[in-house]
């Protein structure tokens, strides 16, 4: 099979997967005060919806890449992402961490309180920056075409780490109010 057909059906696999990926989001915010009654179930909760995350930008990225490989004209301006993978992967991680950190301080008042959102930001500071590495490898990686097994088994490694932190941040938000 050649390369436009293979970007072709990785495109529509991408595109099917973002409504499961939606209905998936929806319940994890939904379902996840549950959840939290049991400690190990949480860090298997946020294990999974995160490596899914992850896994998704991976498929998006690839896409990303043979689309432009494929389809677009040899111009610099349609490689400017791919000439530069680690800027475009710094911006998309810390877009990626704020709105996590933004969603997190939902999950845990019910809504963002701009007074605590310093403290809250700091508290996760860990957190974030194991997964912010974990997607920042995952993209940049992507981008440059040398995402192997073994690498992503490192970042997917990162993710349980970082769910045991993140479940451990939430008791300990929990325990505070």
């Amino acid at each position: 099979m050649n390369q436009k057909k293979k970007t072709i059906i990785l495109g529509i696999v991408f595109l099917l997967l973002l409504v499961p990926a939606y209905l998936e989001n929806s319940s994890f915010f939904r379902s996840s005060g549950d959840v939290f009654s049991n400690p190990t179930l949480a860090v298997l909760f946020i294990f999974i919806h995160n490596v899914l995350v992850v896994s998704l930008i991976l498929l998006g990225m690839t896409f990303y890449v043979g689309l432009v490989l494929s389809f677009m004209p040899k111009r610099k301006i349609e490689y400017v992402v791919l000439h530069n993978p680690r800027i475009f992967a710094v911006v998309f991680t810390i877009m990626i961490i704020l709105l996590s950190i933004l969603r997190a301080s939902m999950l845990v008042y019910g809504q963002v309180f701009v007074n605590t959102l310093v403290f809250v930001v700091l508290l996760s500071m860990p957190n974030a920056i194991i997964e912010g590495y974990g997607i920042f490898q995952t993209i940049e990686r992507t981008l440059k075409r040398k995402m192997t097994l073994k690498t992503l088994a490192g970042i997917y490694l990162l993710f349980f780490i970082a769910a045991i932190i993140e479940v451990g941040y939430v008791y300990l938000l929990m325990a505070m109010i």
